[in-house]
């Protein structure tokens, strides 16, 4: 799953791929914003920790589940 994540007064984003599927990390930033948690906790597939103020949060980009194609589509 790839996950991208704009902060606020920042040109850059963070970009990861994540184990954890689409339902899980909406639920995840969805109940920090309602329950106004000051962080939310993400894990990439190598096993890094990213923790990001969820007052910093400009958006939250989650893919899709499906593989990349190689190749050409005619």
């Amino acid at each position: 799953m790839d996950i991208r994540i704009g902060i606020t007064n920042s040109p850059r984003e963070i970009n990861f791929e994540s184990s954890q599927n689409a339902g899980e990390i909406e639920k995840i930033v969805a109940s920090a914003l309602e329950s106004k948690s000051s962080y939310i906790s993400l894990k990439d597939d190598k096993g890094k920790l990213y923790v990001i103020p969820t007052a910093a949060l400009g958006y939250v980009e989650i893919g899709s589940d499906t593989s990349r194609r190689v190749g050409f589509v005619a």
